[in-house]
């Protein structure tokens, strides 16, 4: 599936976002007026700013013009603070002049879901792609630029408390007042070089204003509140923008449950959900996703700050034994990795920690480093210098003036070693001393919260393992265009919309997924034979085009021993098969070897109406939809994304080997779920989704033993 258009790169929004010059139309010496606010919002911006209301000459002490066309040049940005009645003339007006962009504060447009408001929105968008005019809005509360101060907005903006560092963070926020209420983080410290809202996003979105940050020198990382957009592949292009100049997007999603999840005539469907979906896209195009709204200025900060690791082991000193307890147990809930330090490391430890402190990691050196700070200092520079460690944390209990100055030590260790520290900010005293020096420090970021630390340093690990394998991901998966037609024509040719087991099978085939061997009966006689040369134990299912769940309806039967129980079986599933409901079609019975134990997978596909063909990868054959167990990822995938899938699984354990059965070749499945990966992006204007359920996998002999397509309805 392709963006309805391509993002809007820097260049292109530069005098909208980036304005030199800015003009409000609708300018006021009225207190509280829109036009007053915005005025007073500028006070500090380096450009220039023209006042324009035919009301006034002057507002206070500065010329005010009739009209934009009296101007004596034509402005970057005009920020309409008029009445919506007025707001198309001066967009047309803006267009005309040559204008870089607009801003509009006004609402009451395709928010109130009225049919003329929906027009007058559908005209600003229509002015703005035949005229090449941006718009940023309407009904949008602004923007921040504090490169230049250019505050274009009515409210009261948050603003920065010094001078912005070298670690400034861009914020993009489809809620306005979410936006500035993020910024207020500026409070503590944090340094923002932008913070953008989108309003209802008539033109300029979310997705423009990242691929904008992305390209945006002095922003080192971005932070995105997102609830959704029509067509989100544009916000995938903009993370593509940012990962090509090693630029993070930390991103929260709203609106995350499935609510937009149809019924679905397979397993799949229930798996693979809308917020399903939306986490698969983010994790092929690298953006990091975080869970609240709490962890994303945090988490954004950490990306700005850090290098590149150098290890994947995290080392953990504190002066609490409970703060190290809290370590380990969030390191363990979010799979970071705290190994013991090599022995010269544990040596030098052992000569800083009292007896009744602890020398391995979590490193516990006591509230004795009140007596001799040294120690602290002399320990952590140990850790930081153990190869196996490519971050080192500091638990800070107390915010108080003794603790500060541990900060400017263990960011200048950071800086020595190439690597990266964290405090985890343990006081409820949440703004209190040391907190400014945190988030001023090149390389020490703070979290108020142990989880949200190692959840952080997990997605850090995670998006350098996928930079990485950038080239293998981008991997086209094997796309055959004669084969993509062949198959099409069976799955056409199928007798109903849902194939039959042996139809869909027929057609897995045709992409390398190792089946298991059937043969249709139409009588007792003839399953017979079919069990003599198929060999016993047996199965035997029904095969009807109406009965897509054989299990549920009771037309399955397993391990038949003998012909007499051929025949009994035969007989129990047909007139179970006969009972359901709607008078179903039914083929035969399907005779099938038993295929000995083994661990139960679920392959599974659909089409997204968003984002195209999803893969979907998990443990259990029935249980797979009651447990949740599951991975999705966009379609196709590389071996490298199919093996990503498997260990992504809670219940990956069962694959290494379980009990008495043997570990499952991983790259052998890997390969399969590869290759199903590829039908359904072949297949995506004849598939709407489909089940592999269960692929029953033993070692490296792997086989599909059901399987379920359903076709478009488009096709």
């Amino acid at each position: 599936m392709q963006p309805s258009r391509p993002v809007f790169r820097h260049s292109e929004l530069k005098r909208v976002l980036a304005p030199q010059s800015v003009a409000i139309v609708g300018a006021s010496n009225r207190d509280g007026a829109f036009g007053a606010r915005a005025f007073e919002n500028l006070r500090d911006f380096t450009g220039e700013v023209f006042l324009v209301n035919a009301k006034y000459s002057e507002i206070k002490g500065q010329k005010c013009y009739p009209s934009l066309a009296s101007l004596p040049s034509v402005p970057d940005c005009v920020l309409i603070a008029t009445a919506k009645e007025q707001v198309e003339d001066v967009a047309l007006q803006c267009a005309e002049l040559g204008v870089g962009g607009i801003v509009v504060f006004a609402s009451g447009y395709s928010e109130t879901g009225k049919d003329e408001d929906i027009a007058a929105q559908r005209r600003l968008q229509q002015l703005a792609s035949a005229s090449g005019l941006k718009i940023v809005g309407p009904n949008c509360i602004g923007m921040a630029n504090y490169l230049t101060n250019g505050i274009v907005s009515f409210a009261g903006v948050p603003r920065p408390k010094g001078p912005l560092t070298s670690h400034t963070i861009g914020l993009v926020s489809q809620s306005g007042a979410l936006s500035f209420a993020l910024g207020q983080a500026q409070e503590h410290g944090t340094s923002f070089s932008h913070i953008f809202a989108s309003g209802n996003a008539c033109d300029v979105d979310v997705a423009d204003q990242v691929a904008f940050l992305a390209e945006e020198p002095s922003c080192k990382a971005i932070a995105c509140v997102f609830e959704g957009i029509a067509d989100p592949l544009r916000l995938l292009e903009a993370a593509s923008i940012a990962a090509a100049n090693n630029k993070a997007v930390v991103l929260y999603k709203m609106a995350r449950s499935s609510l937009g999840a149809s019924a679905a005539m397979s397993h799949t469907g229930s798996l693979a959900g809308s917020n399903e979906a939306y986490e698969a896209a983010f994790a092929k195009a690298g953006i990091v996703s975080v869970g609240s709204l709490e962890a994303l200025i945090e988490t954004a900060v950490f990306f700005a700050k850090a290098p590149s690791p150098l290890a994947s082991g995290v080392a953990v000193v504190a002066t609490s034994g409970g703060a190290s307890v809290i370590a380990a147990d969030e390191a363990e809930a979010n799979g970071v990795s705290l190994p013991q330090p090599a022995s010269d490391t544990t040596d030098i430890l052992l000569q800083h920690i009292p007896d009744f402190g602890s020398a391995k990691n979590p490193c516990d050196v006591t509230a004795q480093v009140a007596n001799n700070p040294a120690s602290l200092y002399a320990c952590a520079e140990a850790l930081f210098k153990d190869s196996a460690y490519g971050v080192v944390i500091v638990p800070i209990i107390y915010a108080y003036a003794f603790s500060t100055e541990r900060i400017v030590i263990f960011n200048e260790l950071a800086k020595k070693y190439g690597k990266m520290a964290c405090v985890l900010w343990l006081t409820e005293n949440l703004e209190g001393p040391g907190c400014m020096e945190t988030e001023g420090a090149e390389r020490v970021a703070i979290f108020r919260s142990a989880n949200r630390c190692f959840s952080a340093i997990a997605s850090w690990l995670k998006r350098d393992e996928w930079t990485a394998n950038l080239r293998a991901l981008s991997s086209d998966g094997g796309l055959d265009e004669a084969r993509a037609k062949r198959v099409a024509t069976m799955i056409k040719s199928a007798t109903a919309k849902v194939l039959t087991e042996r139809e869909a099978k027929q057609v897995l085939a045709e992409y390398g997924v190792p089946v298991v061997q059937e043969i249709l009966a139409s009588d007792e006689d003839t399953a017979v034979r079919a069990a003599r040369e198929l060999g016993f134990p047996i199965v035997m299912k029904v095969e009807s085009p109406d009965i897509p769940h054989k299990t549920e309806a009771g037309v399955v039967r397993l391990n038949i021993a003998n012909e007499d129980q051929v025949r009994q079986a035969y007989n129990q599933v047909m007139a179970n098969a006969c009972a359901q409901p709607g008078d179903p079609r039914i083929n035969g019975v399907l005779v099938q070897p038993q295929v000995p134990p083994g661990v139960e997978i679920l392959i599974g596909g659909k089409l997204d109406p968003l984002f195209g063909p999803l893969i979907v990868v998990g443990l259990g054959g029935i249980l797979v939809e009651l447990m949740k167990d599951a991975a999705v990822a966009l379609a196709p995938v590389s071996l490298a994304e199919a093996r990503n899938m498997l260990d992504s699984l809670k219940g990956k354990a069962l694959l290494h080997g379980f009990r008495n059965l043997p570990a499952v070749d991983i790259d052998a499945l890997s390969k399969v779920i590869s290759d199903l990966s590829v039908f359904v992006a072949e297949q995506r204007e004849e598939v709407a989704e489909f089940d592999v359920n269960p692929l029953i996998c033993s070692g490296s002999r792997i086989f599909a033993v059901d399987a379920l397509i359903s076709q478009s309805t488009l096709g």
